[in-house]
């Protein structure tokens, strides 16, 4: 006796839902959110049309620059002997690192000051070189 109300249907419409549903970040392996960066590309008119593996990639991309500079903040963060990053640590690592610096060459990071720097001609002269003052041509006329 095989009648329609045995099946595990439980009286609702359609397939039954058996299995949890299972997201395109996990399906990727990211932790960026795929499904909402897909849903911006669709929403921002970027093109009529987006196709399934841009979402995934642009996640991808996002995901590992992220990385990238927490990890170089972390380290910035460690060096100063502190547990929290502030925006200070992110400045030091971008504008430290050739490929960040010029990537975000024209970002300002409120609150990130500037690097460390004091020009050669403000520094101290060397004193006791032994061979009497030979910087000091420039003033003898």
């Amino acid at each position: 006796m095989s009648s329609p109300a045995t099946k595990s249907t439980k009286g609702g419409r359609g397939k039954p839902k058996a299995t949890k549903s299972v997201t395109r970040s996990s399906k990727a392996g990211l932790q960026f959110p795929v499904g909402r960066i897909a849903r911006f590309l669709k929403a921002g008119k970027y093109a009529e049309r987006v196709g399934g593996g841009a979402p995934v990639y642009l996640a991808a991309v996002l995901e590992y620059l992220a990385a990238e500079v927490l990890e170089l903040a972390g380290n910035a963060a460690r060096d100063n002997k502190k547990n929290r990053i502030v925006p200070r640590h992110i400045q030091l690592a971008v504008r430290n690192d050739e490929e960040l610096s010029k990537l975000l060459g024209a970002v300002t990071i409120a609150n990130g000051g500037v690097l460390p720097n004091i020009h050669q001609n403000l520094l101290p002269k060397k004193a006791g070189k032994g061979k009497g003052e030979v910087g000091s041509a420039s003033q003898e006329f």
